[in-house]
């Protein structure tokens, strides 16, 4: 069986990974750049599964499933290629602060839904900490905000290098047989559109019978089995030539990378520390990436950076740990997150009209925690046993 993937960003490569431990399967993986150039190479790796409020239903099992995987995947990887994956294994810190939107709350309050988060988390195996300020200050001395009211541990959550994952992967799955092309563009395919005057009855039929026969690339005309879009912001006009438009809108992140000159708080106790959508991940010997903006497009799908709103993130790091106030500022970086417009993120599905189309796409903030899973779902579409979602 012929496997098409078109876009190798982090998704696109651990599919081609899960699926190349498929027997029978020929997978050949286009990308017009190269490995890990788009929104996976601004990504900051933060993988907020088991800290997420996600509780039940398919947002909370694809979480859980690639929390679980990476456990195992991280070391397989650097098993086969010898790589070595940067990870961060000492959690993350979410800082609690009184909810704004509801002034009459207490702190009290607050805490207590995460403590029946914690409860919840309990019960499906997983750990959470609820930390007074009393906790916080003694595990992370840095943080020092008058109105940080405690926090929130996730021992088992992770931070990783999204790029170095990615050539893991892709290294991996060249091993296993995966062919790649890098520099190499989609510029049509093969199906006609249905006309909009068509019975309905004929349309049932067709969106279940449909097939895309073949694409063409800037290297010739390539016909596969199946077509597997992980293309991020490109599934637009990979769509739109299927006559099957799936929206994806560009979203900006920008993020910074700070030298302190020193680790800040306990130099044995490192974790991600978050709050109020800012990161700050250690990277060691003093150094932080801060991040990220959420800065929308205007009607041509524009967006310009915004410095002000760069500057209020590193201002609210500071807010966190103002030892970070001397830090300096060593590089600054961006990087477009591809956003569903008007449906929920992430986009995992066969395309509409199509029975050997099948979309992994629109990701949003959430591309590098939830590729492990979304490689399993597409496997499970292709070659359906022992499912795991």
């Amino acid at each position: 069986m012929d496997i098409v993937i078109i876009g190798c960003g982090v998704v696109g490569a651990a599919i081609a990974y899960q699926l190349s431990q498929v027997k029978g399967l020929n997978i050949t993986v286009f990308e017009q750049k190269q490995p890990a150039q788009g929104s996976t190479s601004a990504a900051l790796g933060v993988l907020m599964g088991i800290i997420s409020t996600k509780r039940k239903g398919i947002a909370w099992r694809i979480r859980e499933t690639s929390i679980k995987r990476y456990i195992s995947l991280i070391p397989e990887l650097e098993g086969i290629t010898g790589r070595k994956i940067p990870c961060n294994r000492q959690g993350i810190v979410l800082l609690l602060s009184e909810n704004p939107e509801r002034p009459l709350e207490s702190g009290v309050e607050v805490l207590s839904e995460w403590e029946e988060l914690q409860e919840v988390r309990k019960s499906q195996g997983w750990k959470l900490q609820v930390w007074e300020q009393e906790d916080l200050k003694k595990y992370c001395p840095q943080v020092n905000d008058p109105k940080i009211i405690g926090a929130v541990y996730s021992p088992q959550d992770l931070q990783l290098n999204p790029t170095a994952l990615t050539l893991a992967l892709v290294d991996a799955a060249q091993r296993n047989g995966v062919k790649f092309n890098f520099g190499v563009s989609v510029i049509n395919t093969e199906t006609p559109p249905l006309r909009p005057e068509t019975p309905l009855h004929i349309k049932q039929g067709w969106e279940q019978e449909h097939k895309c026969s073949f694409i063409e690339t800037t290297q010739g005309k390539v016909k596969a089995d199946w077509f597997i879009l992980s293309s991020g912001l490109g599934t637009k006009l990979l769509t739109q030539k299927l006559h099957q438009m799936i929206n994806i809108r560009p979203v900006l992140g920008q993020a910074l990378y700070l030298s302190a000159g020193k680790i800040l708080g306990n130099k044995d106790f490192q974790p991600v520390i978050t709050g109020n959508d800012v990161h700050v991940v250690p990277m060691g010997n003093g150094d932080y990436w801060v991040g990220a903006t959420v800065e929308f497009p205007n009607e041509y799908d524009e967006i310009p950076p915004n410095q002000q709103l760069l500057n209020a993130v590193r201002q609210q790091a500071i807010a966190f740990c103002p030892e970070l106030s001397t830090a300096q500022v060593v590089r600054t970086w961006s990087g477009l997150r591809p956003r569903p417009e008007g449906r929920p993120a992430p986009v995992i599905t066969k395309l509409p009209g199509f029975n050997n189309v099948i979309l992994a796409t629109g990701h949003y903030r959430n591309g590098v925690l939830l590729a492990p899973a979304t490689a399993i779902m597409v496997k499970d579409m292709i070659a359906p046993q022992d499912s795991c979602i």
